[in-house]
C-alpha cells in the first residue's frame, strides 16, 4: 500500500479517499458473507484478504495525515484492537482472574457494562449502526428494546415498510436475526428461479429480449 499510494505507484489507488472506498468495503463484506454461507473455504480465504485490503487501504490513507491532526497507521489500528480485546475480556486477561463468566449470557452482560463505561456509552442505541441494512436495523432495535425492557408503540399502518418493520422488530426481540433468515429464503428462491430458467421457463422471454436488441 505504501508503494501503491506513493509517486510512481498506482494512479487509481493514489486518488482514493475514505469516502470513495466506502462502497467497496460494503461490497467486500457481503462477498465474504456469501462465501461463508456457501461453505466455500477457498472463497472465504480470498474474501478475507479482500476485506483486509480495505483495512490496510484506509489505514494507509489515514497515515498521510499528521498525527496531531488525527492521523494514524495500521499499527495504531492493531494496537487499539488489542487493547479493546483485553479490556473487554477481564475474565480472561485480568491479573486477578477477572469476574466469573460461565455462559455467553454472562459475557454479553459484562460486554454491555464495559461498553457503557467507554466514552460514556449508554442507552438502547449505543453502538447501533443506523447505516446498516434496514431489516437488520429493525431487528437490532427490537433486540435492544427487549434487552432494556422498553415497550414503545411500533409504527402502525398497513404499508409494506410498516409491516416488514414490525416483523423484523419482533424477530430481533425474540433473539432471532431477521436479516440472515430473510437472506437465506431469498437465496433459496434465487436458486429456484435459476433452475426454472435452465429448465426452459425463461426461453421465450429471452428470445423476445434478443429480438428487441436486434431491432434496436
Amino acid at each position: 500500500m505504501d508503494r501503491l499510494r506513493s509517486p510512481g505507484g498506482c494512479v487509481w489507488d493514489a486518488e482514493q479517499t475514505h469516502a470513495s472506498l466506502g462502497r467497496y468495503l460494503v461490497e467486500e463484506c457481503y462477498e465474504l458473507l456469501e462465501a461463508i454461507e456457501d461453505g466455500d473455504s477457498r472463497a472465504v480465504r480470498e474474501e478475507l484478504g479482500d476485506v483486509l485490503l480495505q483495512v490496510l487501504f484506509h489505514a494507509r490513507i489515514a497515515a498521510e495525515t499528521p498525527r496531531d491532526e488525527g492521523g494514524f497507521d495500521i499499527q495504531d489500528v492493531a494496537g487499539a484492537l488489542v487493547d479493546k480485546l483485553i479490556s473487554r475480556h477481564p475474565h480472561v486477561f485480568g491479573t486477578d482472574g477477572g469476574p466469573v463468566v460461565t455462559s455467553a449470557g454472562d459475557q454479553q452482560r459484562q460486554w454491555d457494562e464495559l461498553k457503557r463505561s467507554e466514552r460514556g456509552r449508554s442507552g438502547p442505541l449505543a453502538g447501533v449502526a443506523t447505516g446498516q441494512p434496514a431489516l437488520a436495523l429493525a431487528g437490532k432495535l427490537g433486540a435492544r428494546a427487549a434487552r432494556f425492557g422498553l415497550d414503545v408503540p411500533l409504527p402502525d399502518g398497513d404499508g409494506v415498510a410498516e409491516q416488514i418493520f414490525r416483523l423484523a422488530y419482533a424477530a430481533g426481540a425474540a433473539g432471532e436475526d431477521p436479516e440472515t433468515a430473510l437472506r437465506a429464503v431469498a437465496r433459496g428462491h434465487a436458486a429456484a428461479l435459476a433452475a426454472a430458467h435452465r429448465d426452459g421457463g425463461g426461453g421465450e422471454d429471452e428470445a423476445r429480449e434478443q429480438g428487441r436488441s436486434g431491432e434496436d
